[in-house]
């Protein structure tokens, strides 16, 4: 069990901000818009403050506490210096994948990023439907691929966001949890029961915040697809989680 506390935590706790002028600065000279009220977070995903014992239950990725679900696969995205960009979370026809953002203090970033996912899926060929879920506003793509056959097909994907104090977790959910019911609660509750850690330091906005390899990863065999980049809240390999990049992979 866990018990939520409140905004004010980190400062009961003693924590400071490292640089915080430099960073308010940053935000300062950030392009400002009119931002709609963030979704309620009242039952996540977690700011690691806001959590009694935030690891409980979870595998810790640094900047992303993950809860450990009986037959998950995950799969992490390294880049070529074997830093991790991306967290993928399998459960089996399901996926979702995990990115974590350094975000302004004063407002969220995932009206803006929505913006710009739908213009990049558009001039892929996609189709976007915006709607409201579980977590408020998201998105549902259909984008061409290839399937095995060699035809071209379409898949469903979902893009789930949720702003922080002073973060952004951006996940895409693929598979059956794309489309059906069911298996999106499940995924969904992985989304709601992860837990980020910003840290104190200073961070520009969509900088991304440091995640790293748990001690029992194991390294699979790298396919000639590239991970994730890193820094930016889309990219064209968000569209297919299951297409296997340079990764570690951990079995639980």
């Amino acid at each position: 069990m866990f018990r939520r506390r409140g905004r004010d935590a980190a400062d009961e706790a003693g924590l400071e901000p490292e640089d915080e002028g430099e960073e308010a600065q940053q935000e300062q000279e950030a392009p400002r818009r009119t931002a709609e009220p963030p979704a309620d977070r009242a039952e996540g995903p977690w700011d690691a403050a806001e959590l009694d014992n935030p690891m409980e239950g979870r595998v810790d990725l640094g900047g992303l506490l993950v809860p450990a679900v009986p037959g998950m696969e995950v799969r992490l995205e390294v880049s070529e210096k074997q830093e991790v960009m991306a967290i993928t979370v399998v459960l089996g026809q399901s996926a979702i994948q995990l990115q974590a953002f350094a975000a302004p203090r004063t407002e969220g970033i995932w009206t803006d990023v929505r913006d710009e996912i739908a213009v990049e899926v558009t001039k892929q060929g996609g189709v976007i439907d915006k709607g409201v879920g579980s977590f408020g506003p998201e998105l549902r793509a259909r984008v061409p691929v290839r399937l095995p056959d060699g035809n071209q097909g379409v898949q469903v994907v979902r893009f789930l966001g949720a702003d922080g104090p002073r973060w952004f977790l951006r996940a895409v959910i693929s598979g059956q949890a794309a489309v059906q019911a069911e298996a999106a609660a499940m995924v969904e509750q992985v989304f709601r029961n992860v837990v980020v850690v910003r840290g104190t330091q200073a961070m520009a906005p969509r900088e991304p915040i440091q995640l790293r390899l748990p001690p029992q990863a194991r390294p699979t065999e790298d396919a000639d697809q590239p991970g994730a980049e890193a820094g930016s809240p889309y990219t064209s390999s968000d569209l297919n989680p299951f297409q296997r990049g340079p990764e570690i992979t951990e079995i639980r």
